[in-house]
């Protein structure tokens, strides 16, 4: 089951433009005097916290220039201890909501393969996790009758439950396999892990529209902009006819942006909040 609400959509059209704003910085530094032509990639400014920052490449790089002073193996202990004690990211939140994406802060990795693009939209669609926020959407939309062609009663909300798997598992391999693999983008979300707390949301919810490259630069999230809306547009050929609108499609594709916008903002503060409440730390995937 999907949200269809025009006024979602224009509000949500809204934080797409705030959301676009913020790349302005990354536009201008493709600006030059004897420019010819807009690139579509940008290298992460040397010296940046953002984890885009942080490749293979200028992690190795770092290290050659950047070797210890005699005298310094205190501080370099300390830098590491400093880096252990950062909360790791879990496969799931909760233990109910998959989490298969997240990147730990300061972790460095490979670029991905199609093959794992592929794994991490199953992980997404079929771990057990992944059934809560379907049953949760199938209620809220049975109450609401959301859906009027559905009826009532148990084959009602069956109906409702099924239609919200599939919204969830269509997307997901859009978003996360299909289009990634298309666009050469990696779909794994970096945990930025500091800074304040609006630095650390708007980070966050900007990862709606500004992703990494499988070459670790930034690039206009199309992955996301294209999978959702590719899936919006695909539903259509499964819900009843009185859904069939522009309006809806337009609706549900701002929606699930939104929603996936505001999933990284929890995935950003968890490991945070798991290390503070749930008293795990130094522990990657604890929960199985």
């Amino acid at each position: 089951m999907r949200f269809r609400s025009s006024p979602t959509c224009r509000c949500f059209s809204s934080f797409l433009v705030l959301a676009l704003a913020s790349l302005g910085p990354i536009a201008s530094s493709q600006e030059g005097g004897n420019s010819v032509a807009a690139q579509p990639e940008m290298q992460a400014p040397r010296g940046s916290d953002d984890p885009l920052a942080r490749t293979p490449d200028s992690a190795s790089a770092s290290g050659a220039q950047n070797q210890p002073a005699p005298g310094g193996a205190q501080k370099k202990e300390a830098k590491a201890g400093s880096q252990n004690d950062r909360a790791a990211q879990t496969k799931r939140i909760l233990g109910l909501l998959p989490n298969f994406r997240s990147v730990s802060t300061d972790d460095i990795l490979p670029p991905q393969t199609a093959k794992e693009k592929f794994l991490t939209a199953t992980d997404d669609s079929f771990d057990y996790s992944s059934i809560f926020i379907p049953v949760a959407l199938a209620g809220y939309g049975y109450l609401r009758n959301a859906t009027p062609e559905f009826g009532t009663g148990p084959g009602a909300y069956g109906q409702y439950l099924w239609h919200s798997a599939l919204d969830q598992t269509t997307e997901n391999y859009l978003v996360e396999f299909v289009v990634p693999s298309l666009a050469h983008q990696d779909n794994r979300y970096y945990t930025l892990g500091r800074g304040g707390l609006f630095k650390r949301t708007g980070y966050a919810l900007s990862r709606a529209v500004v992703t990494r490259s499988d070459t670790s630069h930034r690039q206009f999230n199309v992955s996301e902009i294209l999978g959702a809306g590719a899936s919006a547009a695909l539903s259509t050929t499964y819900y009843p006819a009185s859904q069939r609108t522009f309006g809806n499609v337009g609706s549900t594709w701002g929606v699930d942006v939104g929603i996936d916008a505001a999933s990284y903002v929890v995935k950003e503060f968890w490991p945070d909040i798991n290390r503070k409440w749930m008293h795990r730390v130094n522990s990657p995937h604890p929960v199985q």
